[in-house]
C-alpha cells in the first residue's frame, strides 16, 4: 500500500500488494538477516515532492505533508532501531500508530514501573504481613485490582498497536497476560472469601517489573542465562553421573565398616559426595574409612581431582563462554537491526531529485520528530559532525551513525584553559602557583610519602594497642597533624585544578571520600560518638593511593572499578540496574568552537529493549 497525498498518517513499510518478493534496502547482509530483522516488508517510498525555490517544497504544501508524514514514519524507524523492537510490530494505520506513540512516551514507561512497584509493595501489607504495614482484606485487594486493571490499560494499548496476530506471538507479552488473568481471579477470590489464602502466584508479580521499560538490561541478562542452560545441563549430568559411579563404588568399598556412617548406606553415599564437592566434610568424611586403611585416601583423591578440580572448573568455562557467545550474538543482532533502521529510515528521507543523500532540511524535519527537545544549533552541529564526507548531502555511510551523534550533549567550549583565567592578575598568578604546585612530581611523590608514613605509623599502633582498648578517648596528635596534612592538600588542589577538573577524577574523588571519612573519624573520636567508631578504621584506605605509583596497580584497580557497575547488573536480577553514563571526548570535532559528551551508544545498544 503506497502512501497518498491525503493520507493522516506516514505507512510506508508495508507488504507488496501483488504479493511478490519483498523488497528491502541492500546492505550486505543476506536473506534470513533480513528476514529476522523485518526484512520480509517492503519499503514503498512516496511520491517526490515536488521541489520549489532550493529544491524543497513549502511544508503548507501537499507534498510537503507528504514529506511531514516521511519525517515522522523514518523516526518511528529509529526509534524501532533503537528499542529492538522489531519491524513485523511497525504501526499499520491511525489508531495502531496512536498507540504506538502513547506506549512509547516516559509517563507510560513511569506508569508501567510503578504499577509493578505497588504489586510488589502490596506483599509487606497482605497476610502474613509486616505488623506496622498490615491493610484490611478489602484495602490490599482493591488496591491490588486497581494495579492490575491498569496492567489491563497498558496490554490493551500494545494490543491496539501491535494487533491481535502480533500481540499473541509475542511470548513475554503472552506470559505476563497469563499471571494478570491468574492474579486477577485470586483478588477477586479473596474478596468473595473475605480472607487471605495461601498465594504462591505471589512471587510472580516480578514479572511486571522485569517487563517495564527501565528493566531492559534485566531482561536480556535472564534471557541469556536461561539460553545458557543447555551446555550447563549437559556438564552438570556429566558431573552427577561421575558423582554416582563413585557414590556406588564406595558403598561396595566402605560400608562393611561399621563406624563409617558416611557410606552405610547407598543414599549416605550420594548425600556424602555432594557435600565433598563442596569440600564442606572434608577430610571427617575420609577419617573412618583411613583409619581402618590408609590405601582408602586414593579414593577420594581421584574423587576431588576429577569432580571438584576438573569437572567444576569445566563448568565454569563452560558457562562463561556460552554465556560470552550469547552476548556477542545479541550485540551482532542489535548492530544490524540498527543497520537496517537506519537504511529504513534513509529510504524515506531522500527524494527523487536527490537520491544521493539527506539535506539538511530533511534531517532537521526528522530530528523534530525523533529528537524534538533537541533545539536547531544542536540539530545543526548534530548534522555537521555526522557529515564527514564534507558533502552538501548526507550520505548513508555517514547516517549510519546517528544513533552515537544523536545522543551527544553540546555545550559551548570556552576558550581559557583554567577556571581562573578570568581572575584579576593578583589572583590569577596566586592560583597559577597553586596549580603549577599540584601538577609537580615533587608535590605528588611528597604526598606519596606522606601516606606511606601514615600507613607504617597505623601499623605501629596497631601493634602496641593491649587489653582491646582499641579507641582511646582522646584524639592522638598523629591523627591531626596527617588529617592536616590531608586537608592542605585537599584546599590546594581544588583552588589549583578547580571543583569540576578536580571532581573529574575518579582518584580526587577516592581522595575526597577517604578525607571526609577522616574527618568523620575525628569528629567520632573528640565527641566520643562510639556508634561511629567504625569510621576512624577507614584511615588505613589511604594506603591505596600508592598503587599510584606503579603502572601494572594503577592499571589492576582502574579495571576493578571499571567492572564493579558492570557486574551490578547481573548479580541484581530481581532490581533493574542503573543506567551508566560515560563521558566521551573526542579526538576532534566539526564544529570549531564546540565540544561533545554523551552516552556510549554501543553500551546503550547492550540496554535496548529486548
Amino acid at each position: 500500500m503506497a502512501v497518498s497525498l491525503d493520507d493522516d498518517v506516514p505507512l510506508i513499510l508495508t507488504l507488496d500488494e501483488g504479493g511478490s518478493a519483498p523488497l528491502a534496502p541492500s546492505n550486505g547482509l543476506g536473506q534470513e538477516d533480513l528476514s529476522r530483522n523485518g526484512g520480509k516488508y517492503a519499503i514503498h517510498d512516496s511520491p517526490a515532492p515536488s521541489l520549489s525555490s532550493g529544491g524543497e517544497s513549502s511544508p503548507s504544501s501537499p507534498t510537503g505533508h507528504n514529506w511531514e508524514m516521511n519525517y515522522q514514519e523514518a523516526a518511528i524507524y529509529l526509534q524501532e532501531g533503537e528499542n529492538n523492537d522489531k519491524f513485523f510490530t511497525h504501526p499499520k494505520n491511525a489508531k495502531a500508530l496512536a498507540a504506538y506513540l502513547f506506549a512509547h512516551n516516559h509517563l507510560f514507561y513511569l506508569m508501567e514501573l510503578s504499577t509493578a512497584l505497588l504489586l510488589l509493595l502490596l506483599s509487606l501489607c497482605e497476610a502474613p504481613a509486616v505488623p506496622a504495614l498490615r491493610l484490611g482484606i478489602y484495602v490490599h485487594a482493591t488496591l491490588e485490582l486497581f494495579a492490575l486493571m491498569v496492567v489491563v490499560f497498558e496490554l490493551c494499548m500494545k494490543l491496539r498497536w501491535l494487533g491481535l496476530h502480533t500481540f499473541i506471538r509475542h511470548k513475554r507479552t503472552m506470559v505476563k497476560t497469563s499471571v494478570l488473568v491468574v492474579q486477577f481471579v485470586e483478588a477477586i477470590v479473596v474478596l468473595v472469601r473475605q480472607t487471605s489464602h495461601v498465594r504462591v502466584t505471589r512471587a510472580l508479580r516480578c514479572i511486571f517489573l522485569v517487563d517495564c521499560r527501565y528493566c531492559g538490561g534485566v531482561r536480556r541478562n535472564l534471557r541469556q542465562i536461561f539460553q545458557s542452560l543447555p551446555p550447563f545441563m549437559d556438564i552438570l549430568l556429566l558431573l552427577l553421573f561421575f558423582m554416582i559411579i563413585f557414590a556406588i563404588l564406595g558403598f561396595y568399598l566402605f560400608s562393611p565398616n561399621p563406624s563409617d556412617p558416611y557410606f552405610s548406606t547407598l543414599e549416605d553415599s550420594i548425600v556424602s559426595l555432594f557435600v565433598l564437592l563442596t569440600t564442606a566434610n572434608f577430610p571427617d568424611v575420609m577419617m573412618p574409612s583411613y583409619s581402618r586403611n590408609p590405601w582408602s585416601c586414593v579414593f577420594f583423591i581421584v574423587y576431588l581431582s576429577i569432580e571438584l578440580y576438573f569437572i567444576m572448573n569445566l563448568l565454569l568455562a563452560v558457562v562463561f563462554d556460552t554465556f560470552n557467545d550469547i552476548e556477542k550474538r545479541k550485540f551482532k543482532s542489535l548492530l544490524l537491526h540498527k543497520r537496517t533502521a537506519i537504511q529504513h529510515a534513509y529510504r524515506l528521507l531522500v527524494s527523487h531529485r536527490r537520491p544521493a543523500g539527506i539535506s539538511y532540511r530533511q534531517f532537521e524535519g526528522l530530528m523534530r520528530f525523533y529528537k524534538p527537545r533537541m533545539s536547531a544549533g544542536e540539530r545543526y552541529l548534530t548534522f555537521k559532525a555526522l557529515n564527514q564526507s564534507n558533502r552538501p548531502l548526507l550520505s548513508l555511510k555517514d547516517f549510519y551513525d546517528i544513533y552515537e551523534v544523536a545522543a551527544l550533549k553540546w555545550k559551548a567550549k570556552r576558550n581559557r584553559e583554567h577556571w581562573f583565567d578570568e581572575l584579576p592578575r593578583t589572583a590569577f598568578l596566586i592560583f597559577k602557583g597553586i596549580n603549577i604546585l599540584v601538577k609537580s612530581k615533587a608535590f605528588q611523590y611528597f604526598m606519596y610519602l606522606v601516606v606511606a608514613v601514615n600507613g607504617v605509623w597505623i601499623l605501629v599502633e596497631t601493634f602496641m594497642m593491649k587489653g582491646g582498648n582499641f579507641f582511646s578517648k582522646h584524639v592522638p596528635w598523629s591523627y591531626l597533624i596527617f588529617l592536616t596534612i590531608y586537608g592542605v592538600e585537599l584546599f590546594l588542589k581544588v583552588a589549583g585544578l578547580g571543583p569540576v577538573e578536580y571532581l573529574s577524577s575518579g582518584w580526587n574523588l577516592f581522595d575526597f571520600s577517604v578525607t571526609a571519612f577522616a574527618f568523620l573519624g575525628l569528629l567520632a573520636l573528640a565527641f566520643n560518638m562510639e556508634p561511629f567508631y567504625f569510621i576512624v578504621v577507614l584511615r588505613p584506605l589511604q594506603l591505596l593511593r600508592l598503587f599510584k605509583l606503579k603502572k601494572r596497580y594503577r592499571n589492576v584497580l582502574d579495571t576493578m572499578f571499571e567492572l564493579l557497575p558492570r557486574m551490578a547488573r547481573y548479580c541484581p536480577a530481581s532490581w533493574p540496574p542503573g543506567p551508566g553514563v560515560v563521558k566521551l571526548v573526542p579526538a576532534s570535532g566539526r564544529a570549531a568552537g564546540w565540544s561533545w559528551e554523551g552516552k556510549e551508544e554501543s553500551r546503550k545498544g547492550w540496554k535496548s529493549r529486548v
